[in-house]
């Protein structure tokens, strides 16, 4: 990429940094009494961008021509995060918060049938240079849905949260029948089990697919758009100041699969997997701890 177009992705960033509502004392693990600041190593730089010592966020690349955008609104603050390839047009992951406030129901899906948008608006995310950015045409005849990350049912609290959902930025081509199948089957047993206070005072999301290894892409779709081979989530929750975590790693395929315990693995495998170092600021002695539990723990843990 030439260097002006650098200068204005990170001009974009540092705007993000600016405008975006954020609290990181509320979001960052406290330390135990009578205790020094817990170490942490593998922590996210803030210099460029504050928002990126929440819990939610994995390592950011700062290599290559990559993009973090912070999407929030007016009253919620922080709605959900994007790390997005600028040379591949697409998104690496999206990470979010769930507790008692986004899961607040101000506004319904089909409200948005009786707007000007007719019907789900699905656009544009114009925090991405244009030149950059996925078009509704990429999906068009494409043969492929448009596979929401972070999803709209997961932000009803407010018309501008859910609206955002709907940015081509929080989407990857997915198979109808992986969409609509083991995919919608994670995303609600997330919402409604484990979104609940029995399992988290707060979650931290963070969920994506494949784009980096080529034995990890499926193909390509239209506009040479990714199609990734894998999906994946990681997900942490603190509940009562105990932290635990889960991972999930589906292949892309149409799977009506209603048994998640057959997807889980560790954070440690899912890093080995992905290349992406999640949940990097937890200090790293509880770090370690979560990321390392066996699936037989987790199971019991996550009721699976």
């Amino acid at each position: 990429m030439k260097n002006h177009w650098k200068s204005a992705a990170w001009m974009l960033l540092v705007l993000a940094s600016l405008f975006t509502a954020c609290s990181e004392s509320d979001n960052l693990p406290k330390p135990s009494k009578g205790t020094e600041t817990e170490a942490n190593d593998n922590a996210n730089p803030t210099k460029q961008n504050s928002n990126y010592a929440r819990l939610e966020f994995p390592h950011v690349k700062t290599n290559g021509n990559n993009l973090v955008v912070v999407h929030s609104t007016t009253e919620y603050g922080v709605n959900f995060s994007v790390e997005w390839d600028c040379d591949k047009k697409a998104q690496r992951w999206t990470c979010y918060e769930m507790d008692a406030s986004t899961s607040t129901k101000n506004w319904k899906r089909k409200n948005w049938d009786t707007t000007s948008w007719g019907g789900d608006p699905f656009q544009e995310d114009k925090d991405i240079p244009e030149q950059y950015r996925t078009t509704l045409d990429d999906y068009h005849d494409s043969g492929y849905s448009r596979g929401h990350i972070c999803p709209s049912a997961d932000r009803l609290n407010s018309k501008d949260a859910n609206e955002q959902t709907f940015y081509l930025s929080n989407m990857q081509p997915q198979v109808k029948g992986f969409n609509e199948g083991v995919w919608l089957t994670m995303e609600s047993q997330l919402r409604t089990v484990w979104n609940t206070s029995k399992y988290r005072d707060m979650l931290y999301v963070c969920k994506g697919g494949t784009i980096d290894k080529s034995s990890q892409i499926a193909g390509y779709a239209k506009n040479k758009l990714i199609v990734p081979k894998y999906f994946f989530a990681a997900i942490l929750a603190v509940k009562d100041g105990q932290y635990k975590a889960i991972g999930l790693w589906f292949e892309h395929k149409k799977n009506n699969d209603k048994h998640l315990s057959n997807y889980v693995v560790s954070i440690d495998e899912l890093e080995k997997l992905t290349g992406i170092d999640f949940f990097c600021n937890l200090p790293d002695k509880t770090e370690k701890k979560v990321e390392s539990a066996t699936k037989a723990e987790m199971l019991i843990d996550w009721g699976l």
